[in-house]
């Protein structure tokens, strides 16, 4: 008969070992969760980042704008983030309105961290500068130099803004002056307190610094109201129908400018 192999003893433990081995690699390091997904809503000349949050005890799908500009849909259970995000649709007109009224609040007269400040149609909140670093903040993608952080932030914020608006406006005028073949001689950004800006008959276009703080297609549409007072020195029908020709949807840009007024004061 011949000699059976003798089997080996580690060979024999060694699939439980690693299967505990395995067992104990997914307790301690599990894989990281997928990231959320980024859920975003048109609400006007607006884009709302929706959240949805999953609440057993509720009973029915609840939307609310919350001060940061983000809104929650509450899914009760049994709903499902496709129904929450058709019933935020039907609801978009209401969101609108909460912006409206949310942008008609007055505004600090000091800015300090938190504060909310329009940039580029959006509303942002002062943070501290990446990692904490003193003397520095952070509106949307700008970083601001603000010696001191803990006064009043208004000033900086300000004026890095006007230095902002001095460095693109003027491009974009002549941008929109050579695609409408309208002739334009200089560009001003000043602080005008009650407009948004002029047009001289000399062919001088002044523009309020605080249009960076407005959409694109605001922005545009201001800028293309000046280009066309080059043509119609006046508020004419004329006039408003070459701005028309100059921009089709400035009906919408009107209406977010009567809403955000207070970005003036």
């Amino acid at each position: 008969m011949p000699n059976l192999p003798q089997r080996d003893p580690v060979a024999k433990t060694l699939p439980r070992l690693l299967n505990h081995s395995v067992q104990l690699e997914w307790l301690f390091n599990p894989q990281p969760p997928a990231p959320p997904e980024d859920h975003w809503l048109a609400a006007g000349t607006r884009r709302i980042r929706l959240r949805f949050a999953r609440n057993r005890r509720a009973r029915r799908y609840i939307l609310r704008l919350r001060p940061d500009g983000t809104a929650r849909v509450t899914v009760p259970r049994g709903g499902s983030l496709a129904e929450a995000r058709r019933f935020a649709e039907r609801n978009v007109a209401w969101l609108e309105r909460q912006l409206r009224q949310q942008a008609l609040r007055p505004r600090p007269a000091t800015w300090s961290l938190g504060t909310e400040v329009y940039f580029r149609g959006q509303p942002e909140r002062l943070a501290p500068g990446e990692g904490g670093h003193a003397g520095f903040i952070r509106l949307g993608s700008e970083t601001v130099a603000a010696p001191d952080t803990a006064g009043d932030l208004r000033p900086a914020i300000e004026r890095h803004l006007r230095n902002l608006a001095v460095r693109e406006l003027p491009v974009r005028v002549f941008e929109l002056a050579a695609a409408h073949q309208l002739p334009v001689q200089r560009v001003l950004v000043r602080n005008q307190r009650s407009r948004w800006g002029s047009c001289s008959r000399r062919g001088t276009i002044s523009l309020n610094w605080r249009l960076v703080q407005t959409p694109p297609c605001v922005r545009d549409y201001l800028v293309l109201h000046e280009l066309a007072h080059l043509t119609e020195m006046n508020h004419s029908r004329r006039f408003w129908a070459e701005v028309e020709r100059l921009c089709p949807s400035y009906r919408e840009a009107e209406r977010w400018l009567k809403h955000h007024s207070g970005l003036l004061s």
